[in-house]
């Protein structure tokens, strides 16, 4: 039988890149209230070289969270809020006719950064929407017959308004698909939000006085670090199941992609090290199957998103725990 192979990092590389996370988690945690595991997977996200989508009413913090993040890194952030007038080269660009050279230049558009918010977005088009698609998907943006390339890291953070709410417009599937990770933005919890009303001043200054705390060189080193992290085989077939399953089950009409896959792999590497791990676990696998795979996936009724997923990830992780797969084994 062929050995498991030993994890890529070690463990001071672990908790070098563990102490570099907790400055971003920390300072984070100042400013956002009560979401702890949502900033968790948020910045999994950011480490597997992926997008979020932020679902929530308005007022909940999901705008002063990528405001944070972007101080944090010193990053080129810029936001962009989606309304139904918008047009494509709002955020691509266009071609304007310089006087003095006497010809069309390119002049850039608010995509050409490293993190961009993309405010509301289903507040907007789903021909707007697409303009976003390659970027996201291949780090570079095409106008006619030049392709212009982004820079190393780009980050999108876009949030929307429940789509039952009045003026939105239902994200298209290849759309959700390049998110890697969809976060439901609810209310906190009663005492966390007596925390706010009381600190309200206090939490604002925290937001208006935060510093950088990791330069691009450092998230772009742990985005590397992030692909070292060991998966064991196991896993890698419990994914390769959940996604299987989702294309079969009565509830989903249409089930999760091989590149959906692909992502959730990714999301998972990212995910362990952000807890200070050089391995996947099994709680890993639980915790992020929903919010990785669950935007990806068509339903058939109301009742069936509720439970379809769940019941695909129950019978999978009951298949796990037969198999006693341990610690070692992980590591």
């Amino acid at each position: 039988m062929t050995p498991e192979p030993k994890p890529l990092l070690t463990p001071e590389a672990v908790a070098a890149a563990q102490t570099s996370i907790t400055k971003l988690t920390h300072e984070l945690r100042r400013v956002i209230l009560g979401k702890e595991d949502m900033i968790d997977e948020v910045v999994a996200a950011l480490l597997a070289r992926g997008h979020v989508l932020l679902e929530g009413l308005p007022g909940l913090g999901k705008t002063e969270l990528v405001k944070a993040l972007s101080r944090l890194l010193s990053l080129e952030f810029r936001r962009i809020q989606f309304t139904p007038d918008l047009l494509p080269m709002d955020l691509i660009g266009s071609h304007i006719f310089d006087d003095i050279k006497k010809e069309f230049i390119f002049k850039k558009g608010p995509l050409f950064c490293n993190v961009l918010l993309a405010d509301e977005i289903n507040r907007a088009s789903p021909k707007v929407q697409s303009a976003l698609l390659e970027c996201m998907a291949e780090n570079q943006i095409t106008i006619g017959e030049t392709t212009y390339k982004l820079e190393n890291l780009f980050f999108t953070i876009a949030t929307q308004n429940p789509i039952e709410m009045e003026g939105t417009y239902p994200l298209p599937a290849a759309q959700l698909d390049r998110f890697f990770i969809k976060i439901v933005f609810g209310y906190v919890d009663e005492d966390t939000e007596l925390d706010i009303y009381r600190d309200y001043l206090g939490i604002q200054n925290n937001l208006n006085h935060i510093e950088q705390v990791l330069s691009m060189e450092e998230v772009l080193f742990l985005q590397n670090e992030t692909e070292q992290v060991y998966l064991h085989d196991e896993l890698i077939k419990s994914v390769r199941n959940i996604v299987r399953a989702t294309r079969k089950h009565p509830d989903i009409v249409l089930g999760a992609s091989t590149r959906s896959g692909i992502t959730f792999l990714k999301c998972l590497k990212a995910f362990a090290l952000v807890n200070g791990r050089s391995f996947v676990t099994e709680d890993d696998l639980q915790q992020l199957t929903h919010p990785v795979l669950d935007h990806r996936l068509i339903y058939r009724s109301k009742e069936g998103k509720q439970k379809a997923l769940a019941d695909i990830l129950n019978k999978e992780m009951d298949k796990m725990s037969k198999m006693k797969l341990s610690e070692p084994r992980l590591a």
